[in-house]
């Protein structure tokens, strides 16, 4: 079941051990509760699927998700 009200595209930040990846998930502006975005269950699963290969270092599958930036060496 789908929560009513307007989609909206959100950025998310996934951080991992040497970089961070940024992903655009869609939210949801409840018609019940329009003062904040929220995410759908489907969404969040995403979210911790994400954060699993980020703790994993699994730059390549996160790619194709989002954009990975790395930190460089100082």
């Amino acid at each position: 079941m789908k929560i009513p009200g307007e989609r909206v595209m959100l950025t998310k930040w996934i951080q991992g051990s040497h970089f961070v990846v940024r992903v655009q998930v869609e939210g949801v502006i409840p018609q019940s509760d329009p003062s904040e975005p929220c995410l759908e269950p489907d969404t969040v699963r995403l979210l911790d699927e994400l954060q699993h290969l980020a703790d994993a270092g699994d730059i390549e599958a996160l790619a194709k998700h989002g954009e990975v930036y790395v930190r460089r060496s100082a």
